[in-house]
């Protein structure tokens, strides 16, 4: 039997990187197209040279490089984005048209080479600061950065794909992923590798704010059965949207001091910097849809979750 071709999206970053082990790890075979503005050669180190792995780099951008990579593919987990709210804030041209432009060239690709599934990776920034809790599907979406605003435009090209040309499509918003492998040295970077390798070498971590905002976390594991399941989901899942979470919030403040334990360092206390402009105050996530449409389930919660996080960053 011919092994199942899944093309990666940005499968050089953080969460692409973890789902071309996913799949390798299932006997697929994984074609990776990333431009690595972003993403980082070394998170594929261990498995390049597989003989199921392909790593294509270009950029999504580039409707023919596109072409090329889609040939033959059963299955797209489409991760490539410019990850960052404040970078977004900074180079919001950049951030859509790659979250726009190269989105619309994959759709396009995918449906003229007849693509069982597009697995699109779409955020809860989407929501922005609504003061409703948890967040859910049904909710007016009202973005706050460029980041959040090419994410929805993505979701609404996946669901117009589906409706008009049939191609079947599936949208997960993420819910701050975090997990080994995340990035701690970009200024950009998503707070718990920022926490965690500093409170490992006995410095404050910084928070954006008063500390008091809440997030909603969620292991990458939970993200990488989500990504798998969707690719598989029956009909009604079809052009549809839904939360990948982990249905449990925790302030900044509360986060620092469970890593500062972990780390060894009871009692290191956090430093205040401004607000960063888009981000919002509180988010948490109601994840019934994924788990009635998926099947989507936590497997590692979050404080499992930070312990191999954690573990990790101690061994790198």
């Amino acid at each position: 039997m011919t092994a199942t071709e899944v093309l990666i999206t940005g499968g050089a970053g953080f969460i692409g990187s973890h789902l071309v082990r996913g799949w390798l790890a299932e006997g697929a075979r994984v074609r990776v197209l990333d431009n690595f503005l972003t993403g980082r050669r070394e998170n594929l180190a261990d498995v390049q040279g597989q003989p199921g792995l392909t790593i294509i780099e270009g950029d999504i951008r580039d409707a023919a490089t596109v072409e090329t990579a889609m040939r033959g593919v059963r299955w797209v987990q489409h991760q490539a984005a410019m990850p960052s709210v404040p970078r977004s804030v900074a180079e919001p041209h950049l951030s859509l048209s790659i979250g726009v432009a190269g989105t619309l060239n994959i759709l396009e690709a995918a449906r003229r080479h007849g693509v069982e599934r597009v697995v699109y990776a779409s955020s809860s920034s989407i929501y922005g600061d609504t003061p409703v809790l948890p967040k859910t599907e049904s909710m007016v979406p009202g973005p706050l950065s460029p980041y959040a605003v090419s994410k929805l435009a993505g979701e609404q090209l996946c669901r117009v794909w589906t409706h008009l040309h049939g191609l079947p499509t599936v949208a997960l918003r993420y819910f701050n992923v975090f997990g080994p492998r995340q990035d701690p040295g970009s200024p950009y970077s998503a707070v718990i590798p920022r926490f965690a390798t500093a409170a490992l070498a006995g410095d404050p971590p910084v928070i954006y704010g008063d500390g008091d905002q809440t997030r909603d976390f969620t292991f990458i594991d939970n993200v990488v059965l989500a990504n798998r399941l969707a690719c598989t989901a029956a009909e009604p899942a079809w052009g549809r949207a839904m939360n990948i979470a982990g249905g449990r919030r925790i302030s900044l403040l509360d986060l620092c001091e469970k890593i500062a334990v972990l780390c060894g360092r009871p009692g290191l206390q956090p430093r205040n910097e401004a607000p960063r402009p888009g981000d919002v105050r509180h988010s948490l996530a109601d994840v019934a849809l994924a788990e009635e449409l998926l099947g989507a389930r936590t497997v590692v919660d979050l404080d499992e979750g930070l312990a191999r996080t954690v573990a990790w960053y101690k061994s790198a």
